[in-house]
């Protein structure tokens, strides 16, 4: 109880809270955007169901892994090398993942383009094309490679595990909040499908990057995709003021 009171009453700490809540927030948007996009190929009525299932293991992964902080820090080590380059636990996960997403986005693209011969290439398919298990192991499988470089992410910003421990519950609790609205929005506007899977693309060659080594500064990668959605978003605007103009 004296180590949280001191905590309480160590500015450092309030800041390095923060910080920290800002980036596990950021980084919860890749998390969020797949389960989005993977619960509306479910049937309406289980995709709430879906969401919450997948954010709540979201949060109980991240719960267990920095209650295994110890290990979670040694994933760092080299345990292999390949043709001189050395790979560790953390390295092969994200390589993993990133290949995942890769695969995942790239034929979700394909279905939306070439799912009817004749339709518009940004219809959404009227049923649904996924089964709830299958939507719930593969957001399993995400919430895994997010959750260990978030937790990475998270042990080398502070040593305190109650810090820590604050930032993952204020971060799932709002990927809890925004997944229905950010799922609705998507459904609702089926370009912005495209874009996501774009984003998940990008995000899984990070991934992949960042796997073999070569760090990509995640300022750049987030600035690419507001400056992006930004336009997407003038283009709505110009497309709704098409329609509601008088012919």
């Amino acid at each position: 109880m004296d180590y949280l009171v001191a905590l309480a009453q160590d500015p450092a700490a309030w800041v390095a809270l923060v910080t920290l809540v800002a980036m596990e927030v950021v980084l919860g948007i890749d998390n969020l955007i797949f389960i989005s996009i993977l619960t509306n190929k479910l049937p309406p009525q289980h995709r709430t169901k879906a969401r919450r299932i997948g954010i709540g293991l979201a949060l109980i992964m991240r719960l267990a892994l920095l209650g295994t902080i110890a290990i979670i820090v040694r994933l760092t080590a080299p345990v292999i090398t390949v043709l001189g380059h050395d790979f560790s636990w953390r390295d092969m996960i994200l390589i993993a993942g990133g290949l995942f997403l890769v695969w995942k986005a790239t034929k979700e693209i394909h279905h939306s383009v070439d799912h009817r011969p004749t339709g518009d290439v940004f219809d959404v398919p009227a049923k649904a094309s996924l089964s709830f298990s299958a939507a719930i192991v593969q957001i399993l499988l995400l919430d895994l490679v997010f959750s260990v470089d978030s937790i990475i992410t998270a042990v080398g910003m502070t040593e305190h595990i109650p810090i820590m421990v604050i930032a993952v519950l204020a971060a799932v609790t709002a990927m809890l909040l925004a997944a229905d609205p950010l799922a609705h929005f998507i459904e609702r506007n089926p370009t912005v499908v495209m874009l996501a899977l774009g984003f998940l693309i990008m995000i899984g060659m990070t991934l992949i990057a960042e796997g073999f080594g070569a760090h990509v500064p995640k300022g750049y990668i987030y600035a690419a995709m507001a400056f992006s959605a930004f336009v997407e978003g003038l283009n709505m605007m110009a497309r709704r003021r098409s329609t509601k103009a008088p012919h």
